[in-house]
């Protein structure tokens, strides 16, 4: 019997992650880094818009003419996912909960689907990671907010965090391994402790203290949840030179259709804090959601002018079901949405390239090689390119002598 297993993953570090999960419960099964001679396509979806069903679907679309065996999972298993099985489009389909019993689910002998239990917490520890030069890990899982537009804390349940020595003893494994650059995900990060009598920056110093980890990134936070405790670390070694402050708009009035915590005064106190110790910072912005009238863009867009933002993943809102957004009138056209899209685009990528001129000394983590060129990411999280005669993967180089160029910078060593 054949027993190879491809994985394709859609979304966030925290899908990245699952799916390490998963091929470390293969067991008996093999890993495939090729669709076309595995017995098995599992499918780890992502379904935060539409956008990222639409890609979902059409991978399905692609791969169901290999008539391999496919197997659904992730955030669009209530959605696509049920749809897809009920139709016969997949094998079998299951939850987030059941990513650890996967050689039991894959050895089947009857298609299967199985619901989410929204109030499972991993156990599994991984001891390597496959093709990549950091670890993703998860420490917490679901989230509490209550954003009208978004559907995640009903497809992830609300947060729960992992029990620190589990975190540290998976940090420790992977330290063991190689790897050297950990990035800490979870559905609402900043949430992680609340319910265990924790907190994040306790978290990060105790995984400071492990031999072998230089460098910690951290995934999307919170503004509201970013206290004194937190801004105490941003002198320290260990920490990435760049965070991500998920704001989704920069108009108070637009906040608060978007039933939002944060408000925009408070978010520039913030970012000009961190901005002051020399950090890039990167944010999420939702363009065209209902209500986003002239004057309420114009301020938004007035506002982001004046953040010291080096990052920005913007997006046009697309409405998910079941959300008070999706009862919402979308009253912003598409051409529209698409022209501030591109105006908010062609901001950040100025401000980026502003920031990356008065930078200094460099340390990458080559990521990999592309013909004859190693690529990886600064302590900034800007992307270098680097032509060497030297086997520069998933090594560590200073860089002084670069150049700044539009879309990265590039240095030959």
């Amino acid at each position: 019997m054949s027993n190879k297993v491809f994985f394709k993953t859609f979304g966030c570090r925290t899908n990245i992650y699952d799916t390490q999960v998963m091929i470390a419960s293969l067991k008996d099964y093999e890993l495939s880094l090729d669709e076309n001679s595995a017995d098995f396509i599992v499918i780890n979806s992502c379904s935060v818009t539409n956008g990222a069903d639409k890609a979902v679907k059409e991978y399905i679309s692609k791969v169901k003419k290999l008539n391999k065996k496919i197997i659904f999972t992730g955030c669009g298993l209530e959605g696509l996912g049920k749809n897809s099985y009920e139709n016969g489009v997949v094998y079998g389909a299951f939850g987030h909960s059941k990513k650890q019993d996967i050689a039991n689910l894959l050895n089947k002998k009857e298609r299967f689907y199985f619901s989410d239990d929204l109030n499972h917490v991993d156990d599994v520890i991984i001891d390597r990671v496959i093709g990549k030069s950091r670890g993703f890990i998860k420490i917490e899982e679901g989230c509490d907010f209550k954003c009208s537009y978004c559907i995640i804390p009903q497809v992830r349940g609300k947060s729960r965090s992992h029990k620190k020595e589990q975190i540290l003893e998976q940090i420790r494994r992977l330290a063991d391994s190689g790897i050297s650059e950990v990035v800490l995900s979870g559905t609402n990060l900043g949430s992680y402790g609340k319910d265990t009598n924790d907190t994040l920056p306790k978290l990060l110093i105790d995984i400071s203290k492990i031999s072998g980890i230089k460098r910690i990134r951290l995934g999307s936070l919170e503004p509201s949840q970013i206290k004194e405790d937190f801004l105490e670390l941003l002198d320290s070694s260990f920490l990435e030179k760049h965070l991500h402050i998920a704001l989704q708009h920069t108009s108070n009035d637009m906040l608060k259709v978007m039933n939002r915590i944060n408000r925009f005064e408070n978010d520039y106190i913030l970012f000009d804090k961190i901005a002051k110790k020399g950090f890039a910072i990167g944010t999420d912005f939702i363009v065209g959601h209902p209500f986003e009238k002239d004057e309420v863009f114009n301020e938004a867009f007035s506002n982001l002018k004046i953040l010291p933002l080096t990052h920005i993943h913007s997006f046009i809102y697309s409405p998910r079901s079941n959300t008070p957004s999706s009862k919402m009138k979308i009253d912003v056209p598409k051409v529209l949405a698409k022209e501030r899209l591109k105006l908010i685009r062609d901001l950040i990528e100025s401000k980026n390239l502003d920031f990356r001129k008065n930078k200094g000394e460099l340390e990458v983590l080559v990521e990999n090689k592309k013909r004859d060129y190693f690529y990886g990411l600064d302590q900034f999280f800007n992307k270098i390119c680097i032509k060497s005669d030297k086997n520069l993967s998933l090594k560590w180089v200073r860089i002084n002598d670069y150049k700044v160029n539009k879309d990265m910078n590039y240095a030959e060593i």
